[in-house]
C-alpha cells in the first residue's frame, strides 16, 4: 500500500482495533502469571517469536538485515526491549490491569521529553509542554494513590509499570536515533526478540519459581502472545506507522489505557475507583495535547 498523508477509514478503524486489542493485551498477560513465572514466559514468548518473524518475512520475500555495522544498535533495543518486558510482566505480576494501563501507556510523555533533547525535529512546543505537565500529574496521582483501588494497589507493581514505560521509549530512541532507522521494521523486531529471549530466560530463575501450576489457558496465553501479539501485532503496528503519518498514527495512542482499564473492570472484575479515572483521565489529556498537530501560519 502507497503511503498516505492522512489517515482513511480502514486506517482509523485498524488503530482502534490494535489500541484495543493492546488493552486486551494486559489481560492475558495477567492471566498466565499466574501459571507461569513472569519473566520466564516473557523469555519463552521472545524465543517463540523469533522463528514466527523469521517466517513471516520470508513469505513476504524480505530478509533480516544482521550487518555487523548495526550490531551494536541491534543489542541496544534488544536490552531496551528485554527491561520493557521484564518490568511489565512483573507490573502485572503485583498490580492491576487498570493501573498499570495507567501508567505504561504513558510511554509518549517520557519519548516527548527524551526526543526534545536527542532526536532532530522533535522539539517541544507549548502543546506537548501543556501535554506533559497534565499526563505526568495523572501517573503521579496513579501511584501517589494509595487508597481503595479495587484488587491490588501495590507500589512496587506501579512502579515496575513506570520503568516498563521508560523501557519503551528507550525502544523508539533506538528505532529513530540509531543505525536502525534505516532498517526494515521487521528486523528491528527480529533483534528486539532474539536479543531478550536470552537474557529473559537466563534471568528467570531470579524471580522464583518457573512454573506455577499452569493450566492449558497459560499456555494458550502463551502461544496468543507469542504469535497474534508479538509477531503479527507489532508487525501490524509497524506496518500502520510505515504508511500512514506518524504524528496521526500516535494520536491514537490516548486510546490504548482507556481500552486497558475497560478491559480489566470488564474481563476480570477490578474496581473502578474515582482515583484512578481520574487519572486516566488526566494521561489521556495529556496524551491528546502531546499528539495535537499545531496548524501552521499562512505567511
Amino acid at each position: 500500500m502507497p503511503r498516505k498523508d492522512r489517515i482513511d477509514m480502514f486506517g482509523a478503524l485498524a488503530l482502534i482495533g490494535f489500541s484495543a486489542f493492546l488493552g486486551f493485551n494486559q489481560v492475558i498477560i495477567k492471566v498466565v502469571n499466574e501459571g507461569l513465572q513472569p519473566v520466564f514466559w516473557a523469555g519463552l514468548r521472545s524465543a517463540g517469536a523469533v522463528p514466527c518473524i523469521w517466517l513471516l518475512m520470508r513469505l513476504a520475500g524480505k530478509r533480516l538485515d544482521l550487518r555487523r555495522e548495526i550490531w551494536p544498535a541491534g543489542l541496544l533495543i534488544g536490552l531496551a526491549f528485554t527491561a520493557e518486558f521484564l518490568f511489565l510482566f512483573k507490573a502485572l505480576d503485583l498490580t492491576t490491569v487498570s493501573r498499570s494501563s495507567v501508567i505504561f501507556y504513558s510511554m509518549p510523555v517520557w519519548f516527548a521529553i527524551a526526543a526534545h533533547f536527542v532526536l532532530p525535529g522533535e522539539r517541544l512546543n507549548r502543546n506537548k509542554v501543556a501535554g506533559l505537565l497534565v499526563a505526568f500529574a495523572g501517573v503521579a496521582w496513579a501511584i501517589l494513590n494509595r487508597g481503595s483501588g479495587g484488587g491490588e494497589a501495590s507500589l512496587a507493581g506501579d512502579l515496575y509499570a513506570l520503568g516498563a514505560a521508560f523501557a519503551w521509549a528507550g525502544i523508539a530512541l533506538c528505532a529513530r536515533g540509531t543505525k536502525l532507522a534505516g532498517v526494515d521494521a521487521q528486523s528491528q523486531l527480529f533483534w528486539q526478540v532474539a536479543v531478550s529471549a536470552p537474557l529473559l530466560l537466563v534471568l528467570s530463575p531470579l524471580f522464583g519459581e518457573l512454573l506455577r501450576e499452569p493450566q492449558p489457558i497459560h499456555w494458550w496465553g502463551l502461544a496468543v502472545q507469542t504469535v497474534l501479539v508479538v509477531s503479527i501485532g507489532f508487525s501490524i503496528w509497524l506496518w500502520l506507522l510505515s504508511v500512514y503519518p506518524p504524528a496521526s498514527v500516535a494520536a491514537f495512542s490516548f486510546l490504548t489505557p482507556i481500552f486497558g482499564v475497560s478491559m480489566g473492570w470488564l474481563i476480570l472484575g477490578e474496581e473502578l475507583a474515582p482515583g484512578l479515572l481520574g487519572a486516566l483521565a488526566l494521561v489521556t489529556l495529556g496524551l491528546v495535547l502531546i499528539n495535537r498537530q499545531v496548524p501552521q501560519k499562512v505567511r
